[in-house]
C-alpha cells in the first residue's frame, strides 16, 4: 500500500513519474479522438488499426535486430507499426469504397489476415537467432517496467502533440462529425478531416504500443468517450470528460502495476477505465441506472398517487395497496381509508386539472402529442397562464355573455 501511495504522489522515482505522466497524456488523446470517432460512428476501425500494428512491428524488429543485433529499439518499432497500421486503414477504405462490402466487413477482413500475419511473424521470431525475443509480447499488453526514461519521454511528448492536434481541430471534427455536408458547404474539406482523424487515431494507437499494448489500446478509446457520453448531451463537455477519464486510468493503471513487479501495465488501465465506465454507468445523473431506478420509481408514485386522488374525487373504492400507502403517507386518507379534508382538497383539484388536461388534448392533440403531455405534474407548470385561461373559459363559459 505505501508503494502505491508513494506513485500516487509521484515520490516513487524520476522514471515511474515519468511513465505516470506519459500514461496520462496517452490517456488523455485517447479518449479525446476516441469520442470524435464514436460521434463519427466508426469506432471499429479503431479496433482493425490496432491489429494492424502487430505485423509492422513484428517486421520492424527482425530489421532492427539484424542490423543492431537487439530488435527493441522504440522509435524503430512506432515507425514499422505505424506503416503497417497505414497500410492496414488504406486496405479498409479501399474495400469500403470499391466494393460492395460494408465498413464493418472489411474491417473484420484486415483485422483478422493482419493479425493472422502478425502471430505468424511473432512465432518465426521466437525461434530465430537474434536478441530481444523476450520483450516482443510485451507490446502485445503493454509493459512499463523496463521502460526507458528516453522512452517515457518520447511517449509522453508524441502524447502531449496529439492531445494539442485534438484540441486545435476540435470545431471541424464535431462539424464532420454531426453533418459533412454542412461541413462541407462552410468550406471544410470533410474527406481531409476524416482522414486526419484516422491519422491521429492511427498516432495513438501507436504512440500505446508500449504503454497498453497494441491489442488493449482500443479500449483506450471507446471506453473513456463512452464513459463521458453518462455524463452530459452537449460534444464538446463529453470530449472534456473523456479525456479526464482516459487520464485518470492511465494514472491508475501505472501506479497500480508499480506495487509489485510483473503487474501489467495495459490490463490495469483497462480495468481501471471499466470502473470508472461502471461507475457511471451506476452514479451518472442523466442515464445512470441509479437515477433511472428513482426516475421510475417516483413517476410511479406519481401515477398512483393521480389515480388514487382521482378516485377519491369520483368516490370510487380503492383496492391496490400501494396506492392507499402512497395516500396515507401524504396525509389524504385516515387508517380506515376516509379521506381527510386535505385529501377531498387534493381530489377536488386533481379532478380539475384532469378535466382541463383532457379538454387540452381534445383541442390540441398534436401538441400534447409532441410535448409528451400525460397530465402527471401540475398543469400551471406545464401550460402557460393564457393557455389555461382559455381552458378554463371553454371549460366554464360566462353567463350571460353574447352568443
Amino acid at each position: 500500500m505505501d508503494v502505491w501511495i508513494s506513485a500516487l504522489l509521484f515520490s516513487a522515482g524520476y522514471n515511474t513519474s515519468l511513465v505516470t505522466l506519459g500514461a496520462m497524456a496517452l490517456g488523455a488523446s485517447a479518449g479525446m479522438i476516441g469520442s470524435f470517432i464514436l460521434l463519427r460512428k466508426r469506432s471499429l476501425v479503431s479496433d482493425a488499426i490496432s491489429h494492424a500494428t502487430l505485423p509492422g512491428l513484428a517486421l520492424a524488429f527482425i530489421l532492427t535486430a539484424t542490423l543492431t543485433g537487439d530488435g527493441r529499439w522504440l522509435p524503430g518499432l512506432m515507425i514499422g507499426a505505424a506503416l503497417s497500421a497505414t497500410f492496414g486503414l488504406w486496405c479498409v477504405q479501399a474495400i469500403s469504397s470499391r466494393t460492395r462490402l460494408g465498413e464493418d466487413a472489411a474491417i473484420g477482413a484486415v483485422l483478422s489476415t493482419l493479425f493472422g500475419l502478425g502471430v505468424v511473424l511473432i512465432t518465426a521470431i521466437q525461434t530465430m537467432n537474434i536478441g530481444g525475443q523476450a520483450g516482443l509480447t510485451d507490446y502485445l499488453v503493454g509493459s512499463t517496467a523496463g521502460m526507458l526514461a528516453a522512452e517515457a519521454q518520447l511517449i509522453a511528448l508524441c502524447a502531449l502533440l496529439l492531445l494539442l492536434a485534438c484540441f486545435m481541430f476540435r470545431r471541424e471534427f464535431l462539424l464532420v462529425c454531426f453533418d459533412a455536408e454542412y461541413a462541407y458547404t462552410t468550406g471544410i474539406r470533410t474527406r481531409r478531416i476524416d482522414m486526419l482523424m484516422l491519422l491521429l487515431l492511427l498516432a495513438v494507437t501507436v504512440i500505446g504500443l508500449k504503454v497498453t499494448g497494441l491489442i488493449l489500446i482500443v479500449a483506450l478509446t471507446i471506453i473513456p468517450p463512452v464513459t463521458g457520453r453518462f455524463w452530459t448531451n452537449r460534444p464538446l463537455h463529453m470530449v472534456a470528460i473523456a479525456s479526464v477519464c482516459g487520464a485518470l486510468a492511465g494514472y491508475l493503471g501505472v501506479t497500480l502495476s508499480s506495487i509489485r513487479s510483473g503487474l501489467p501495465t495495459g490490463p490495469l488501465i483497462v480495468l481501471s477505465a471499466f470502473m470508472l465506465f461502471a461507475l457511471s454507468l451506476l452514479l451518472s445523473p442523466r442515464r445512470g441506472i441509479v437515477a433511472k431506478l428513482a426516475a421510475h420509481q417516483r413517476f410511479k408514485t406519481q401515477v398512483h398517487l393521480r389515480q388514487g386522488l382521482l378516485s377519491l374525487a369520483r368516490h370510487e373504492a380503492i383496492y391496490d395497496g400501494l396506492t392507499l400507502r402512497i395516500l396515507k403517507r401524504h396525509g389524504y386518507i385516515r387508517r380506515d381509508h376516509v379521506p381527510t379534508p386535505s385529501g377531498l382538497a387534493a381530489a377536488r383539484d386533481a379532478e380539475h386539472e384532469e378535466q382541463l388536461w383532457s379538454l387540452y388534448r381534445t383541442l390540441y392533440p398534436d401538441e400534447a402529442a409532441y410535448a409528451g403531455y400525460v397530465g402527471l405534474e401540475p398543469i400551471g407548470q406545464c401550460l402557460p397562464p393564457d393557455t389555461i385561461m382559455a381552458l378554463e373559459m371553454r371549460r366554464y363559459p360566462p353567463q350571460g355573455g353574447a352568443s
